[in-house]
Order: structure tokens, then sequence, then C-alpha cells
């Protein structure tokens, strides 16, 4: 059933880096300050331990600020844990974990309940109640948010504020994570790290503790269009297979289907880009001779049937701004479309109709497919979003944030469509727990989208991250609370460690975008394959932040890689253009791991 793996770089199973010329002591080190982290460094506090949060940026920087959708929980009278856990599910494509879905489902109005409790304000009806709204592949309306479409940044703002009053929380901000400490025998201990702007450049310090939780978000700067902050390098991934843990699924990388398109390099006016009178016929409204083109606004006759919208992908001269490889792409939430957005090709056409039942709400890897096909097909580098129809009101008050990141690149979406395209949104796969966050490595644990806890399957159901890390999160906390485990002295690994270039970065986005982005097949997996290893023959770097950053990269790059390469079918946000469908005979999960003398090996664990 497998394939050979291609050859793929040598992976060091420790960062080359000076030893530690510091170290200060806490019971529990959590790696990362996003919704994982915090909530997990709350509910500690609450079960007595000191904790010490360290993040490579500040506090309130990170992902979950980005979050625009909302959190997805059973709130409704009429909705059932069961209904939720059915639509999770059906998302995951028969790869979920059972048990992770029930807890998940079943805890999460609780962990709703908790923050509210600690200030977060989630958008309210006039009578005090919840709004709740649909997202893709849900079947109920069952999420809530914030701000209208700014829910991760008021989720972060109150659990900052609550971490910030507690004076035994402690924070160390700017400093990048290096590898694992662990004693005699092998449980975790605390962590090597680098704080940015102490003492000169290779300074390393560490902070010992009884247990390391891994909160370090997700790894979409793999790829050179990702709605992932800069930080997002899968950092605790990398950490983890060094440190030799098992991480799982690691194919199912989510594109999420509508970020918002700015091509690749500096472009002109967004105006002069659509090409003057066809490309406002197409954006602005009707127009044209015939004006017959399918749906309101979308111009008709020779003008609207092919718009002077110049470029094919990658190519650039989009929307007058520069976007480096790697930047944070704006997201187009799908609660847009939950409210009624549709989805359009350039002639016009909704082509999520008959793809499936939800059309423009069908699950994320459905979408992404579909507009990736359509975008093939017509040679055009976005397919459009149509909220025109919501109105001035339900786009100004309803999704604020959406509207204001669409007018600072000069697209109103009151009268104009939205170019979008999909991006690397969200790892599915991760370092692989139990339902207590435990990894294989006695005393370090993991949360929200550095874990992987069998609830996504091979895709993430939209606004059950959120939910899952506040689940975990207390879950974590309370297994520690059992445990109160007491590691002995952290022993320094041996071996000097290896680091990569820091010139590796943009080629390696590119030859994972190229071929294993969301269109994969053996001979696109093997020749990404071979450009990683001739990359991880440079290892010429000498250890700082980038260099450190660019081999955890690698380590990334070349995991995502093995594992859609072995698994030979179509699955979830897993796309085989050489095996289109799905097979019953994987319906499993890859296993991976680094040997002790740096190959990745894998294991295949079939479900019952």
């Amino acid at each position: 059933m497998f394939a050979p793996l291609p050859h793929l770089p040598r992976l060091p199973r420790r960062l080359r880096a000076a030893a530690p010329s510091w170290t200060e002591t806490t019971d529990v080190c959590v790696i990362g300050s996003g919704v994982a982290g915090l909530t997990c460094a709350l509910n500690l506090r609450r079960a007595g331990f000191h904790v010490t949060v360290v993040t490579k940026v500040r506090i309130d920087d990170g992902s979950t600020r980005w979050a625009q959708g909302g959190v997805a929980a059973v709130l409704d009278p009429l909705d059932t844990p069961e209904a939720h856990a059915r639509d999770t599910q059906v998302a995951g494509v028969g790869l979920c974990d059972p048990a992770a879905v029930d807890v998940t489902v079943t805890e999460g109005p609780a962990r709703i309940a908790d923050l509210i409790h600690l200030g977060t304000e989630f958008d309210r009806h006039p009578d005090g109640s919840l709004q709740l709204t649909r997202e893709g592949g849900h079947r109920a309306r069952r999420i809530i948010h914030a701000g209208g479409d700014a829910t991760g940044a008021e989720i972060q703002r109150a659990l900052h504020s609550a971490v910030l009053r507690d004076p035994w929380i402690r924070i160390i901000e700017h400093a990048m994570v290096l590898d694992l400490l662990t004693d005699a025998r092998g449980h975790a201990a605390g962590v090597s790290l680098h704080v940015l702007g102490e003492g000169v450049e290779h300074g390393v310090g560490g902070v010992e503790a009884r247990a390391v939780v891994l909160a370090t978000g997700g790894l979409g700067q793999i790829y050179q269009s990702t709605t992932n902050p800069s930080v997002s390098i899968g950092d605790g991934v990398a950490l983890a297979l060094r440190a030799g843990a098992v991480v799982t699924d690691l194919e199912f990388v989510q594109f999420h289907p509508t970020a918002l398109f700015l091509g690749g390099e500096a472009g002109q006016d967004l105006k002069h880009r659509l090409g003057g009178e066809a490309g406002q016929d197409l954006r602005h409204g009707p127009g044209g001779e015939a004006g017959g083109l399918a749906g309101p606004g979308l111009g008709g006759g020779s003008r609207g049937a092919e718009p002077a919208v110049g470029g094919v992908p990658g190519a650039g001269h989009d929307l007058g701004i520069e976007v480096t490889s790697g930047d944070r792409q704006p997201l187009i939430s799908e609660a847009l479309r939950g409210e009624g957005a549709h989805l359009r090709d350039f002639s016009g056409e909704r082509f999520m109709l008959g793809r499936h039942e939800l059309a423009e709400l069908a699950p994320r890897d459905v979408v992404a497919k579909a507009a990736t096909a359509r975008m093939r097909a017509e040679g055009r580098p976005h397919v459009w979003l149509d909220a025109r129809h919501l109105g001035r009101r339900m786009l100004e008050e309803r999704f604020p944030t959406i509207t204001a990141s669409c007018r600072a690149m000069g697209i109103d979406p009151v009268i104009d469509m939205i170019p979008v395209a999909p991006a690397a949104h969200y790892s599915s796969g991760g370092v692989r727990t139990d339902l207590f966050g435990r990894t294989s490595v006695p005393g370090l644990y993991a949360a929200g989208e550095a874990a992987c806890t069998g609830l996504h399957g091979a895709n993430r159901l939209a606004s059950n991250s959120l939910l899952e890390a506040l689940v975990f999160a207390q879950r974590i906390a309370d297994d520690l609370a059992d445990r109160k485990p007491s590691p002995g002295v952290p022993e320094i690994a041996e071996g000097a460690g290896d680091v990569c270039s820091t010139t590796s970065r943009a080629p390696l986005q590119e030859a994972m975008t190229a071929g294993a982005g969301v269109l994969r097949s053996e001979e696109s997996l093997e020749a990404t394959a071979a450009s990683l290893t001739a990359l991880g023959d440079n290892v010429s770097g000498r250890p700082r932040p980038a260099t450190w950053e660019a081999t955890n990269l690698l380590t990334v790059a070349a995991a995502v890689t093995a594992a859609a390469h072995r698994r030979r079918e179509t699955r979830g946000s897993h796309w085989r253009e050489d095996h289109p469908e799905a097979d019953d005979a994987w319906r499993g999960h890859l296993c991976l791991s680094i040997s002790s003398d740096g190959e990745l090996e894998t294991t295949w664990e079939p479900i019952a």
C-alpha cells in the first residue's frame, strides 16, 4: 500500500546552540500566548501551579487575534451535542476520534461560560441572548462571535487582561524556544530558549519546569500564501519531533477558500488592474449591451464576459500593495458566506451550486478544491465573493473588520465583488495527544493548533479550533493537578546539532506551494522532496533566530511532504490528483517521528 518515501533531508535531533547560560525555575512552562496557551496558564494557576508563559512575540500577538468567525458550541436549545458531533465527523471524512469529538462538543458550552466569566463580550441580541450564526459544514446556528467579525481579538483581550492580573504567571516575551530539556528518564524538565535583544545574539537560557505545554500555533509559513502570522512556522511540531514525540495527520493542511487575494508583488491601483471599463462592469454591477450574466450586478454582453483582469496564478500587479512571500493574507471569514454571500467565477456563475448540498457553506476542503479547480480552468488567479446583496448595514455592522480590510485595498464590498483565493490556514494534524493533551514524551503536553487531539480528522469543521483549545487547555490542567509530576535534573543533550541557512526560507515556501499545496501528486511531491533535500544540505548558517526558524521550517515541511506522499488517496484537505478518490484502505493515521540518525520514519495505524 505504501509507496517508498522520496529522498528527504536528514533532520537534526537538536538545534545547534550554546548551552544555557542562565536558568529560571517554574512549575509549568507554557509555550505560546494564543487562546490555548493563555487559557491553559489560567487553568493551571487555578490548580495551584506557578506558570511561565514563553512567546515569540508580545503576549497579545499570534494567531488568535486574527480569528474572525467565532467559536462553535451548542448553545441553542434546539441544537444538540449529537448534531454538533455529526457535523464534525462529516467534515473529518472518517478520521475523527469519536472520543475527542464527544468531549469537545459536550464540555464546550462550559468552557464558553468560563470565557464569559473572564469578561469576554460576545455579541448579543437586544434581549441579552447570544447571537448565533452559521459557518461552513454546520447545519445549525451555533457560532458565537464578538465585535461582528473580531472574535479572536476580543477573546485575546479578555485572556490577556486576566493573565496580567495574576502575579504568579511569569511572561517571557520575544523569546524563541529551541529544544526540550529532559531528565535521565526522558521526562520533560523544561526548555532551552533565546530571548531576543538580551545579551549577545547567540546567548541562550533555560526554563526548568515540572511539565511543558506546547501551544505554539500553526505552520502556515511553510507556504507562500497563508492567513497565519509570520511567527507560525511550526515551532512546536519541530521541537516535538526533535524530542522524540510522535506527530500525526500532518498531510491534512486546510486551505481557507476565501483569503483576500493580494497577488505576489507591487502592482498598480486596483481599478487600473481590473482593466478599466470591462473590469468595472464585472466588479460593480450591470453593464454591457446584453446584460445577461447570471446573478445580480454582474454585467453582460462582451464587456462582462471577458473582464480585463490581467495575470495568471502567481502574477503580480494586483492590488496596488507589496506582498512579500509569507506575509499574512487577510481572511474573508466564511461567516460572510453563512450570512448569504456567494462565490462566483469570472463568468458570474455560482460554481458551488450543484457541487455540494450546502453550496457555499460546504466544508472548507470542498470549497477550496472547487475554487482551485475553477481558477485553473479559467486561468485566473482568484475567484469572486459577492456580498453586495447583503447591504451596507449588514456589512458595516456585522463585518466591520472585513469591510475595513477590503476598503484599505481599494475594494468596497457594498458595491464591489471581493477577489478571493485559497491560502494555507490551519493544520488539522500536529503533535499527537491523548484526551488529556499528553504526548508520547512524558511530561510534554500539546494544545491548540500545534496538537492533534483527533477532533478534526482529515478536515477541521469551521470554528471548532477555538473550542478545542478551550476544552483541552482545561483537561491538561486537570491532568497535571492529578499527576503532580516531579522530574529529575535536566540533562544537556550531546551533539553539536545543525541549523539551516537563512536563504532557504523563500525557496522552501515556493517548493511547498508548488508541490504540496492544495493540489498534490506523486510527481509534484517528489519534486518538493528533492528541493527540500537540496536546502537541507546547506547547513552553513550560524546559530541565531533566523537560522533556527529556517531549520524548524525545513523539519515541518519535510514531515508534511512525507505524509502527503505516503497517503495515496484524496480525503478531506489532502487532495491527490493522481489518486482522486477516497479509499477505505487509507482509513487510518500516518504517524511520523525522527530516528536517532535524523531520518523521518512513518508508521501506519488503521482505524478498526
